[in-house]
C-alpha cells in the first residue's frame, strides 16, 4: 500500500517533538512494506487534499497559530471534507484548539477555527504542565495513553462531542471535568505532546488501519514487535502515576 501523509505547516507548528509522531508513522508503515510519501505543506503552498491518506498537524506558541492562521482558515473546506471522507488525522494542541469553533489567545484575540470539532477554547489561570495519562475512549490496546501537556488555553468540549478519553492523571482540556482531547470519524485532536505516538504505539496503528481501511475496504495490519515501545508505555503510567500520588500527599 501507498501511504500519503500531509504534515501542515513543520516549520510553525512543532512544538515538543511533534514531528516524531510523522516518524513514527512512517517507520510502522514501511515495517509493513507500505510505501510512504511525506507531503510538507507549509503556509501559500500548493496542496491537493485529494491525495491524503493521513493529516497531521503538531503545536506551536499563539503567534505560531496566529502566523498560520489566516492559511488555515482558507485551507478550511478542502480539510473539512478529507476529514468528512474518513482521512484520519492527527491534530496536536494548538491543531486541536484550530479545529475547534474558536481559539481565544492570552492576549484576547479570537482566532475563529475549522468548527470540526464542536468545542472551544478560552485561556486559563496559569498554565497545564506536566505528564498526563489518559485512559481512552477508543479500542486500543493498552487502553492507556501517555504524554506531556503545556498549554494555557483551556478547551470545552459541547454535549454529544467525544473526548479521546478520560483523565487519569494531568489536567487535560480543562483540568475541570475530567476529559481529553476530542475524537470524530477518523480525526484524533489531544494536547499530548511528547512525541505521542512513539510512547503510543497502538494509536499510531489505529490511525495506520483507518488510512488502510479507506483506500482497501478493510484494516488488516501486521503485528510489530512492539516489546520495547509498550514497555516505555508502561514506565510512563507508572511513573505518572506515582508522581501524581506524592503530590496529592498519597505517599511514595
Amino acid at each position: 500500500m501507498h501511504l500519503s501523509i500531509f504534515h501542515l505547516y513543520p516549520a510553525r507548528m512543532n512544538l515538543y517533538g511533534d514531528r516524531g509522531n510523522v516518524l513514527a508513522l512512517v517507520r510502522r508503515a514501511e515495517w509493513r512494506g507500505w510505501t510512504v510519501e511525506v507531503v510538507p505543506v507549509e503556509a501559500g503552498e500548493p496542496a491537493d487534499f485529494a491525495r491524503a491518506d493521513l493529516i497531521f498537524m503538531g503545536g506551536g506558541e499563539d503567534r505560531h497559530q496566529a502566523a498560520i492562521f489566516e492559511d488555515f482558515r482558507r485551507r478550511g473546506p478542502e480539510i473539512r471534507a478529507a476529514l468528512a471522507d474518513g482521512v484520519p488525522a492527527l491534530a496536536v494542541c494548538g491543531a486541536y484548539q484550530l479545529l475547534g469553533h474558536y481559539y481565544e489567545t492570552a492576549a484576547g484575540q479570537r482566532l475563529d477555527g475549522l468548527g470540526w470539532f464542536d468545542a472551544y477554547t478560552r485561556p486559563g489561570p496559569g498554565r497545564a504542565i506536566g505528564n498526563v495519562v489518559v485512559e481512552a475512549t477508543l479500542p486500543l490496546e493498552p487502553r492507556t495513553l501517555v504524554g506531556f501537556e503545556n498549554h494555557g488555553g483551556r478547551t470545552y468540549l459541547e454535549p454529544g462531542q467525544a473526548p479521546l478519553g478520560r483523565v487519569v492523571a494531568g489536567a487535560g482540556n480543562n483540568g475541570a471535568d475530567g476529559t481529553e482531547g476530542a475524537v470524530k470519524l477518523a480525526t484524533v485532536g489531544t494536547y499530548l505532546h511528547g512525541s505521542l505516538l512513539p510512547k503510543n504505539p497502538q494509536l499510531a496503528d489505529w490511525l495506520l488501519a483507518r488510512a488502510q481501511e479507506r483506500r482497501e475496504g478493510r484494516a488488516q495490519l501486521e503485528p510489530l514487535d512492539d516489546t520495547l515501545e509498550l514497555w516505555a508505555h508502561a514506565g510512563a503510567v507508572e511513573r505518572t502515576r506515582r508522581l501524581t500520588r506524592v503530590k496529592n500527599g498519597a505517599g511514595r
